[in-house]
């Protein structure tokens, strides 16, 4: 039932109407108090006195600061009055040592961190700082230093570093010990700070399969030798040539100078460039010595070997340093040297003779260098001739074997006779300008089966062939090496 008031509810100031059959209560005023409280709080009781000057705000401010300052004026008890505070009584006895033992020390008694403890009176101050009783170090031998002054200088006594010196060079040669080599050392207690510690050990690698030790026993140095085991099975490569043959060896592993070692032993029988194919396997074999201790070493090139199929190359580095076949046979090929220090006045071939005015063939070089350089043998051989010899003067031939003859003119003096044996680089003569000469120079032919052919252009080539006890050594080497396993080297 919906109710109406006698008034209606249009008109002004009336209460509200019954809804449902409930009157709506009429709010209540805010109380004075409350409106107070509000007015207040909007009040800035502290404004900036250097803003709004004038304003009722800034009075209002100004009349804030005067009435705190006249408060703190009352509130104050003078400066003529004297403030009274109680005072601890002084602590002494047991309470005072216990105090001070649980103290921070001040920095005006040696403290720097602020949180160390002060000491009582039972510590007493030392004299000077202890040593330690003993030291453990670390030298390292530079490049041309003395063993003994590098111990010397790490702290140990003259006497210790020349004792210790004395023994280890009986055992290795001081010299052979490689600059950059670790020592480790142990000083121990002194008598004082005037003199120098003792030695109590040394410790090393003096070699790749020896370790050295110096330690004390009683009043002297022993010294202690550690031998290393070593295994010296060679280190064996395989794997195909592909596109490149010094890429695919150095992604097996192999070393880059062993790799530039097996090609130029390639280069000896074939050219790489040409005659190796994709399809081709390289087979390389190189020194190695495993220490116990786990280090590594590689040496130099033992076997090269290439397999192409069709044939297949094996080459075994021998004691003269040259490559050998497996049948223990070798093809030497190389050019000839220089006969003397000189430089080239005239080449090979037609010229205009400087003496004679018309030109001819020149069979030969001629080297200009100054009177009495010495001239030597460009290959191995037997003196065939020295002596005069019409327009050459004073002249030397030489017979090389396979066909090769040599010869030497204008020189000032001989220095072989006929029928001796020279080898190769031996002196011969010495440069002059005897026979149809203008001016001290050497003269020099080569004969080919008996045809002058030009020197700078003369190649040469021999076989060699190992036998008997030689070629027996050589077989037993070349079994031993087919016997490594490949991948000995990972």
């Amino acid at each position: 039932m919906f109710l109406r008031s006698d008034q209606g509810s249009d008109q002004a100031g009336g209460t509200a109407t019954l809804s449902f059959g409930r009157a709506i209560a009429p709010m209540a005023e805010p109380r004075t108090i409350d409106r107070l409280r509000e007015a207040i709080a909007r009040i800035d009781w502290a404004p900036d006195l250097g803003s709004q000057i004038g304003s009722i705000d800034w009075w209002r401010g100004a009349a804030s600061c005067a009435a705190l300052c006249t408060a703190t004026w009352m509130l104050a008890p003078g400066f003529d009055t004297t403030i009274v505070g109680s005072v601890p009584a002084p602590l002494d006895g047991a309470a005072w040592q216990e105090t001070r033992a649980q103290s921070i020390a001040p920095l005006a008694w040696g403290a720097d961190t602020g949180h160390r403890m002060a000491a009582n009176d039972l510590v007493a101050p030392l004299s000077e700082i202890p040593e330690r009783p003993i030291i453990e170090l670390a030298a390292t031998l530079g490049n041309g230093d003395n063993f003994a002054r590098m111990v010397q200088r790490a702290g140990v006594s003259e006497s210790d570093a020349s004792t210790a010196a004395r023994l280890i060079s009986g055992a290795v040669a001081l010299g052979d010990i490689k600059p950059g080599t670790q020592i480790d050392m142990t000083l121990g207690r002194r008598p004082n700070r005037n003199v120098a510690r003792p030695l109590e050990h040394m410790a090393f690698r003096a070699r790749f399969d020896l370790n050295l030790a110096v330690t004390r026993v009683g009043n002297g140095l022993t010294l202690i030798r550690q031998p290393i085991a070593i295994d010296h099975t060679p280190a064996r490569y395989q794997g195909l040539a592909g596109r490149s043959l010094y890429r695919s060896a150095r992604a097996a592993g192999v070393p880059a100078k062993i790799v530039e070692s097996y090609i130029k032993a390639m280069a000896t029988r074939l050219s790489v460039g040409r005659d190796v194919g994709a399809g081709d396997s390289f087979d390389i074999i190189i020194e190695q010595a495993r220490a116990a201790t786990g280090e590594v070493q590689l040496g130099s090139l033992l076997f090269a070997g290439l397999d192409q199929g069709r044939k297949k190359l094996q080459l075994v580095k021998w004691d003269d340093g040259q490559w050998y076949e497996a049948s223990g046979q070798t093809e030497r090929r190389g050019s000839m040297g220089m006969p003397v220090a000189g430089h080239i006045t005239s080449t090979f071939g037609l010229r205009r003779h400087p003496i004679l005015g018309f030109t001819r063939m020149h069979k030969g070089l001629d080297i200009g260098a100054p009177w009495g350089t010495p001239i030597h043998a460009a290959m191995a051989g037997i003196v065939a001739f020295a002596g005069r010899s019409a327009g050459y003067g004073n002249f030397v031939k030489l017979v090389h074997g396979g066909g090769i003859g040599t010869g030497y003119g204008h020189m000032s003096r001989i220095a072989v006779r006929p029928g001796t044996r020279v080898a190769a680089g031996q002196i011969i003569g010495y440069v002059g300008s005897t026979g149809m000469s203008t001016g001290p120079h050497l003269h020099w032919e080569v004969w080919r089966n008996g045809v002058a052919v030009n020197p700078r252009t003369m190649s040469f080539s021999s076989l060699a062939q190992l036998s008997g006890q030689a070629l027996r050594t050589f077989k037993a080497r070349f079994a031993s090496l087919m016997a490594v396993r490949p991948g000995s080297g990972h």
